[in-house]
């Protein structure tokens, strides 16, 4: 009698078969296979397929996971930022204390009006954050809140707790996350083609769309690519293994504003930075933190290609919603799995894939320019709810108005 052969369907689509272990002498007489025979035989056994701690993790994470809410993705984050405050408030004196340390721009929003100091130090920075603010500024009331512009955060968890907005932060920090200028304006300048930032989102992501159209799963390179300067040394085992194994990986240091030398691109001479849209080429892209949270993490997954994210610390506002294993791969910081997940990848090509359209789909059902509106609307809301004093017009900011939209 043949033997016997069950189908075992996991949540992430993958198709694993398992062998009638009472029949398993049919398979293979005298307990001995050739060679291939043994290989086929080990390959579609739970027990011998040796990804299957991959596998595993794959299917647990999509058990567990439950997708958000299309009109209210993240209230959990917003929840986190404002925890500390929501049974005693904000008061006037802790406001009076970030605004005196110097540490953001001041603005104030009076009667649907907004005011800001004089002074911004990233003019482009100030210019996106507050395309969003003054989109919604008639659903809002009169508050004042001050945001941090720099690259990393302010307010360590050892430190008293003043509130303040930053982009991104670590579990070491509790700043209030708010959507980055990047979404509308500002963003890594990269020389020459990306001089003045990546673009808005919103056509930075129509142009992604189609070139993801034309470099389908099937077309793209199925090797690990990268691109970026060294803002982080983190970055360096991927930069030597595609100096050892090309075949696997093609990653290179471009320079940034402070390349002076060969040594700041790891004693190689920099690569011409290369368009978001060359990255759709490849199946496999990689995400690192810079001095911050990384701006190209949501770029990414519009190539329709698979994301490989290095490190949990760094978060910006969306990052909690998309998990390890579901949307993308995680590599820890030392990079000691990689070419063992590349290989994972590649040997595994459909759930690679199915990895890779959770993490589409996420960014395009819920990091759409209203979701970005809508943050900052219940955030700046939920914010102004806690403050404890009257907010009366300062006489030295003055009133940003909206400025033309020429797209």
């Amino acid at each position: 009698m043949k033997s016997t052969l069950f189908l075992f369907c996991f949540g992430f689509g993958h198709l694993v078969f398992t062998q009638d272990e009472t029949k398993e002498s049919e398979q293979c007489p005298n307990g001995h296979c050739s060679d291939g025979e043994e290989h086929e035989k080990m390959k579609y056994t739970k027990k011998g397929n040796k990804w299957q701690k991959y596998l595993d993790l794959i299917e647990e994470a999509n058990k567990n996971y439950k997708e958000c809410s299309t009109d209210d993705c993240y209230r959990l984050q917003r929840r986190s930022d404002f925890k500390d405050w929501m049974e005693r408030g904000i008061s006037e004196e802790l406001f009076v204390k970030a605004k005196e340390r110097n540490i953001g721009v001041h603005y104030q929003i009076i009667d649907e009006k907004l005011y800001r100091q004089d002074h911004c130090i990233f003019e482009s920075r100030c210019n996106g954050n507050e395309h969003f603010i003054l989109k919604i500024i008639k659903h809002l009331p009169n508050m004042e809140f001050i945001i941090n512009t720099h690259d990393w955060p302010k307010v360590r968890k050892w430190d008293e707790n003043l509130p303040v907005f930053s982009f991104s932060k670590t579990p070491d920090e509790r700043d209030i996350l708010y959507p980055a200028w990047t979404f509308w304006e500002g963003g890594p300048a990269v020389w020459p083609i990306f001089p003045t930032g990546l673009g808005r989102w919103d056509l930075m992501s129509e142009a992604l769309h189609k070139t993801a159209q034309k470099w389908t799963w099937d077309r793209k390179h199925s090797i690990a690519f990268f691109r970026g300067s060294r803002t982080s040394h983190e970055r360096d085992p991927l930069i030597l293994l595609s100096r050892d194994k090309p075949h696997i990986a093609d990653a290179r240091y471009t320079k940034n504003q402070s390349w002076r030398s060969k040594k700041d691109s790891l004693d190689m001479d920099p690569v011409e930075p290369v368009t978001m849209e060359t990255h759709c080429h490849y199946k496999y892209l990689f995400n690192f933190r810079g001095v911050a949270a990384s701006f190209r993490f949501k770029h990414l997954f519009l190539c329709k290609s698979l994301v490989f994210h290095v490190g949990e610390d760094w978060t910006e506002f969306f990052y909690g919603e998309m998990k390890p294993w579901v949307h993308f791969i995680p590599l820890s910081v030392d990079l000691k799995k990689v070419e063992e997940l590349l290989e994972f990848a590649r040997e595994n090509d459909e759930i690679a894939q199915q990895i890779m359209n959770r993490g589409h789909n996420f960014i395009i059902k819920h990091l759409r320019m209203t979701d970005i509106e809508n943050y900052w609307l219940k955030t700046l809301k939920r914010y102004a709810s806690l403050l404890k004093w009257e907010v009366k017009k300062d006489p030295k900011l003055k009133e940003i108005l909206p400025k033309e939209d020429l797209s």
